[in-house]
């Protein structure tokens, strides 16, 4: 499986000639979706969920189908029927010739008067987990973990146990269109030195293969 990093929570995953796009979202590429053969979107925040970007992708492959939660799937059921599917936590589905499971209620805690909305993770092939925004711990070993290492709702102490918590074999950063460059050195000596997993940073447009 190759693994490309697209900007901020965006991932593309590629294998034997089929793509999955997971969150495609305002702050990633204008060209995020296209090429996607299925497409996977956590919640429905902006950073996460983009119209456009899952419109374009939609149009430009009429066979492209998208599995969400019910908040995301509202808006876009009516322009792509029977293409769009709502799923929640314990589901199991195929898409494009990924094994994926949901897994995962709740975003997490922005600050106790800001209501919580739901949010789901996605486990691919049993092996790449994305948790959108939550520290969703999938309760199975996981090979790569996306890991969100700069948001709102997190302090690198949580970023760092939540890794711990998952064990993987790597860990690879997603949610880092906030994180200031001067930063970066020190997230990533302290993920390397205390997470306890290979812990690595893509650039956008950075691939590795799975």
């Amino acid at each position: 499986m190759k693994l490309t990093k697209n900007a901020h929570a965006c991932v593309r995953l590629e294998k034997d000639g089929r793509t999955l796009v997971i969150d495609p979202g305002g702050f990633s590429e204008q060209d995020a979706a296209l090429g996607a053969d299925a497409i996977l979107v956590t919640h429905e925040h902006a950073d996460h969920f983009d119209e456009g970007r899952l419109r374009a992708g939609m149009e430009a492959n009429p066979a492209a189908e998208i599995w969400t939660l019910r908040s995301v799937a509202d808006q876009l059921s009516a322009a792509f029927p029977g293409r769009v599917h709502t799923v929640g936590d314990g589901d199991t589905f195929t898409a494009a010739g990924f094994e994926v499971e949901v897994h995962g209620e709740l975003h997490a805690v922005i600050h106790p008067d800001v209501p919580r909305i739901t949010n789901v993770g996605f486990l691919v092939d049993g092996a790449v987990f994305h948790p959108g925004d939550a520290l969703t711990v999938p309760g199975r070993p996981v090979e790569t973990l996306l890991l969100p290492v700069m948001a709102p709702w997190s302090k690198i102490s949580e970023v760092i146990d939540y890794v711990r918590e998952v064990k993987p074999r790597r860990a690879i950063d997603v949610h880092d269109a906030l994180l200031a460059p001067i930063a970066r050195p020190l997230y990533d000596q302290r993920i390397g030195e205390l997470g306890g997993a290979d812990h690595r940073r893509l650039a956008p447009g950075a691939y590795t293969e799975l």
